[in-house]
């Protein structure tokens, strides 16, 4: 989290009691957390229109729109925003509804001081891992399939692990389209009509991982005001996801082991053996191998979770892949964005093939999206593609773009102009910047939060854009 200086840092508290509100806009406030209180879920949009909150703190039973259907909507306009739900109809029966529905945490009421305090800051810890993550690639498993063999052979692996109950692990770089994987061997599998639920093993720290995942008992450490259910309850049916298993500290290691060797598991602060009803899909960009020679994995877990092991393949591996997965996302975006699918011409094809896609699929995703967005032409030419890869990268790796790319007898690395001075250099990249913010504002009708997705940034890096332009005030 940040700190309450910097534009739009903080919990937006949403409830239609105003003095419950203002009690918990002080509790956060008390705690050095920065706190905003609203009376209604159409109030909250409103707000985030100009403010971008790190987190949600919502009742769920209010007048007009719901906190659940606030949560719905959140998630369609700010997926990386954590909502924690605040109701006094708790049940577990709510909970995994909500937790469907994407919320980070659930807390009844009457609430307890300590437990609203650690249902925040674990969602502020959430915020923090995600603020800077660019977005997912699209849930559709169609969506990443490719032609090429590496392809292929990813495609029979998930259907055939699809047909099993098997552990599966899913390995390969980072925006490879890891998680795109598991959600489709879970859609294709038997469990299909059961939650999907994912826990990101890198985003939390060791004590809220493990409770994150087996859930606690009443009173087992300060905050636990009520029984929770962990992730591994809220999946009953279905699939759990372990992202990042490789980030997974060795003290919660044997628990995880007995959970998938056994499917049994405590609550923190129980006693009672629970079972798990669940299928297991894991998935790391780490080198496992390597973590277990210097002792950070065990050996036992490793086998454990890799009984089918599927191999994402690097972009730059499968470029037979590029050309068809880019005119598959500029079709599909086009049509969500009201216009008419862009082709892309021989010069534009020659510049996407030639670039490395160090972020793999979803890099490409990215780029593809904001061609839609800033290309005016139906054609998209060959200096489109380099503009919206070099705005991926970001002025101050730009220069590492050019080494990103494949040698082309048709771009020469020698001919480029010399270094303009410091102080002009840096006036360009200033100009250049705002130029980019107040163009991407223009094409996202004022929507900040849509604009910071097509820049590739997160809204927090928009909001500081902003104000040291001068284009909002610096409170946000």
């Amino acid at each position: 989290m940040g700190h309450a200086g910097e534009p739009g840092q903080g919990v937006l508290v949403v409830d239609d009691d105003v003095p419950v509100g203002k009690v918990l806009v002080g509790l956060l406030l008390q705690a050095s957390i920065p706190a905003r209180h609203v009376a209604s879920a159409e109030d909250a949009l409103a707000a985030f229109k100009t403010t971008p909150f790190d987190a949600v703190l919502t009742d769920l039973q209010m007048p007009g729109m719901s906190g659940l259907e606030l949560l719905r909507e959140l998630k369609a306009q700010a997926p990386e925003v954590p909502v924690v739900m605040l109701t006094a109809h708790g049940s577990v029966a709510l909970a995994v509804e909500a937790m469907k529905a994407g919320a980070a945490d659930f807390i009844a009421k009457p609430f307890d001081r300590a437990e609203v305090l650690y249902a925040v800051r674990k969602a502020l810890t959430l915020t923090e891992h995600t603020a800077h993550q660019p977005p997912r690639i699209a849930q559709d498993g169609s969506m990443f399939l490719g032609s090429s063999q590496s392809m292929r052979s990813v495609s029979e692996l998930v259907a055939r692990a699809a047909k099993t109950v098997a552990n599966v692990l899913v390995r390969g770089e980072s925006g490879s389209g890891k998680e795109v994987a598991a959600r489709t061997i879970h859609r294709l599998s038997a469990r299909n009509e059961g939650p999907f639920v994912a826990v990101n093993c890198a985003a939390l720290p060791e004590h809220l991982l493990e409770s994150e995942l087996f859930g606690y008992e009443r009173g087992a450490f300060t905050g636990a005001a009520a029984r929770k259910p962990g992730r591994v309850e809220l999946a009953a049916g279905g699939t759990l996801f372990l992202d990042e298993i490789g980030d997974v500290p060795m003290s919660v290691q044997p628990k995880l082991l007995r959970l998938l060797q056994e499917k049994e598991y405590e609550r923190l602060g129980g006693t009672r053996t629970e079972r798990a009803d669940v299928r297991f899909i894991a998935a790391t960009h780490r080198d496992l191998e390597a973590l277990i020679q210097k002792g950070e994995f065990r050996e036992d877990l490793y086998y454990r979770l890799g009984v089918i092991p599927i191999w994402m393949p690097a972009l730059r591996d499968s470029t037979d892949d590029i050309l068809g997965l880019a005119e598959k996302f500029a079709v599909a975006m086009s049509r969500d964005n009201g216009r008419v699918a862009l082709r892309f011409s021989e010069g534009a094809r020659r510049a996407l093939l030639e670039y490395g896609w160090p972020g793999n699929i979803r890099e490409l995703m990215c780029v593809v999206e904001r061609l839609v967005v800033f290309t005016d032409e139906v054609v998209v030419e060959e200096a489109d593609v380099l503009r919206e890869i070099d705005r991926q990268r970001g002025p101050a790796r730009t220069a590492a773009t050019a080494s990103d790319r494949r040698p082309s007898a048709s771009s020469p690395a020698d001919d480029a102009p010399p270094p303009s001075d410091e102080s002009s250099l840096s006036s360009r990249r200033a100009d250049a910047e705002r130029a980019a913010v107040v163009e991407a504002l223009k094409r996202a009708g004022q929507n900040r939060t849509l604009a910071a997705r097509l820049l590739g940034i997160s809204r927090r890096t928009l909001y500081n854009r902003l104000a040291s332009f001068g284009m909002i005030d610096s409170q946000g």
